[in-house]
């Protein structure tokens, strides 16, 4: 069960690595921030505003497009609340909550083959000389 928003801490604006998302990795559900939005979302509901935190360079256009994508494909659930402050909050359906050991088991092989996978990327770059 999560929690409700207002007990959750906030997000660390540190819990990506600088370089991600990184094109180096072999794996991808949806679009380019679509594996981070859902590990934001992992501990319960949050607002847009706090997603864009710890994801460095998106955009807000990029950050709606991509909320609007996995919310079509089942993977994330709008809410809005009335009131006299009216407010969005984006929360894991069941299905988006099924594809968290999918990505653990992505990152894991990603960080094993880290060295590999740079290989190989820059096997492939253009010569400059």
């Amino acid at each position: 069960m999560t929690k409700p928003h207002a007990e959750l801490p906030p997000l660390d604006p540190e819990m990506f690595d600088p370089v991600c998302p990184s094109p180096l990795a072999p794996f991808r559900v949806g679009d380019k921030w679509a594996a981070m939005i859902l590990r934001c979302l992992q501990d319960g509901p949050r607002r847009f505003s706090e997603l864009k935190g710890p994801l460095r360079g998106v955009t807000a256009k990029s950050l709606s497009q991509s909320l609007r994508r996995l919310e079509r494909d089942g993977f994330v659930a709008r809410k809005a609340y009335e009131g006299t402050k009216p407010r969005v909050e984006y929360s894991l359906t069941s299905l988006g909550r099924g594809l968290l050991g999918p990505l653990d088991a992505a990152c894991a092989w990603t960080r094993e083959h880290w060295d590999e996978l740079i290989d190989a990327h820059e096997a492939h770059l253009p010569q400059v000389g």
